[in-house]
């Protein structure tokens, strides 16, 4: 019995001995390497912590020692509780297999090509309405189709009227010379009842404005006076070389007076009407320069931004621009849609990727890199945005750097994972709180026995696995497999036992 106690006695001091010679041997190991403990975990169990070592309570295991290389953060612990809630530790390893990328903060000018549709208009001041100042009948109307390009002074429809003929007699009259009085000026007058001046005689010029007036164009009065003829109708002639955009006539038709017969739109200059969003136009003055390419055959015109102001479109965000383009051969032709390419040069500002910024509409926030596999959520104020890049005006300097891919994968976590009593950030390590559990699910298996996540190579490095059924099973440690077992003999026993019964 004695012998038996005494054995038990030295077995107990050899094992004590053992122990702490590897307590001591990790701690000057750390010691002299210079290396830092920040925690101990469970090598089955990694979500479980503690700042002592010792032995894990699920499963009996020794705790191990996490350094703060390990852990993929070599700054002091001290400055880790001061990081701001929501900040994500991201080992190495684990930012390859989300696939999380960062990049600087830069200051610099940019030049982007804006890219728009636009719709072709005749300029409002060239366009002119073709109306009679009489009542009267259409006699013929002469190749007068709407869409058609016509010259200036190209004939285009007749009309009678007998309000015009006693005017165009007394025109006549004056024109040849018939026996009235002189005026100051040299002009000859006529007495002609209704065209009456201030001193009771009307002149050459009145009947000339009186056939203006009432239609006659000074091509036609020309050509009276020259054949001392009195035409039978008035011809209605282009004002201008164009296209005829409304067409109101045909022969015999009975009009009333300011009736329009025609509308022709000068095309050698016309505006290309533009929609872009107000934060676009913000950066585009008049004057500026700016592409038109046809669809159709590819050819480009060059074009410039009008002097007049954007027209806001009803709904708000949108604005309409004219660009001015010389349209001499006609290429365009009103509501013709083309390309429109307009270069834009922003003042330098500081930038980052647009795939940076997550914006919830009321906040926006980037993720910025504190130190290695250490991100921060940073509250910006944000500012133009044109192609992949986002102004940022308060928030982050330049030469900083932030999370531009995986963005919502670290944003899920941080919101999921932040503490609401405590400012420390969530650590992501082998198998990471902060990793989503379908990726953690992908790397570990649940422990039959207890139900903890059991990493497979590691069971099955230390022998914990066991086949079952065709399958393998992996345990977090010794104990639990052999509580496994230990239940399935007792299931299989109680099993014979019935059926013995």
């Amino acid at each position: 019995m004695r012998n038996t106690i005494l054995a038990i006695a030295v077995m107990a001091a050899i094992a004590a001995s053992y122990g702490l010679g590897r307590y001591n041997s990790r701690t000057q190991k750390s010691g002299k390497t210079g290396r830092r403990v920040i925690y101990y975990s469970d090598p089955m169990h990694p979500a479980y912590r503690s700042d002592k070592p010792g032995i894990a309570p699920d499963c009996g295991m020794q705790l191990e020692p996490v350094f703060s290389e390990e852990a993929g953060n070599a700054q002091p612990t001290t400055l880790m509780a001061h990081l701001p809630a929501g900040a994500v530790g991201i080992d190495g390893a684990t930012q390859q297999l989300l696939g999380i990328h960062v990049a600087p903060v830069e200051k610099s000018g940019a030049t982007h090509t804006l890219r728009v549709v636009g719709r072709v208009v005749p300029q409002d001041t060239r366009v002119y309405k073709v109306n009679p100042g009489v009542d009267g009948f259409v006699r013929e109307t002469y190749n007068d189709s709407v869409g058609l390009l016509v010259k200036k002074d190209q004939k285009l429809a007749t009309y009678y009227s007998p309000d015009f003929l006693s005017v165009a007699s007394g025109f006549l009259a004056a024109s040849q010379g018939v026996p009235g009085s002189v005026g100051k000026d040299g002009s000859r007058t006529v007495p002609f009842p209704g065209a009456v001046s201030k001193q009771g005689v009307s002149s050459l010029q009145g009947y000339t404005d009186r056939l203006r007036n009432l239609g006659m164009s000074d091509l036609q009065i020309k050509h009276m006076a020259d054949s001392h003829m009195l035409p039978d109708s008035i011809e209605v002639l282009a004002p201008a070389d164009g296209l005829i955009l409304a067409r109101n006539i045909s022969p015999g038709l009975h009009f009333e007076r300011q009736m329009e017969f025609y509308r022709v739109a000068d095309l050698s200059k016309v505006w290309v009407i533009a929609e872009v969003y107000e934060q676009e136009a913000a950066a585009l003055r008049p004057g500026g320069t700016a592409a038109i390419t046809l669809k159709d055959s590819g050819r480009q015109l060059p074009a410039r931004i009008a002097d007049s102001l954007p027209q806001s479109e009803a709904g708000g965000g949108t604005v309409k621009l004219r660009l001015e383009v010389d349209n001499q051969t006609f290429l365009l032709r009103p509501d013709k849609l083309v390309d429109v390419e307009l270069p834009v040069h922003m003042a330098p500002a500081i930038t980052v990727p647009l795939d940076a910024l997550v914006d919830s509409g009321a906040h926006a926030r980037v993720y910025v890199e504190r130190s290695e596999g250490t991100f921060e959520p940073r509250e910006v104020e944000t500012g133009w945005r044109f192609g992949d890049r986002v102004e940022i005006r308060r928030g982050v300097q330049p030469g900083e750097r932030v999370v531009v891919a995986a963005t919502f994968l670290v944003d899920s976590e941080s919101r999921l994972k932040a503490p609401s009593s405590s400012p420390s950030p969530t650590r992501v390590n082998d198998k990471p709180a902060g990793m989503p559990e379908q990726l953690a699910a992908a790397k570990t298996v649940k422990d039959p026995n207890c139900g903890m996540p059991v990493d497979p190579a590691k069971a099955k490095a230390s022998g914990n696995t066991l086949a079952d059924r065709g399958a393998t099973l992996y345990f977090c440690s010794k104990q639990c497999k052999q509580a496994f077992q230990n239940d399935a003999a007792a299931t299989a026993s109680a099993r014979r036992g019935g059926a013995d019964d």
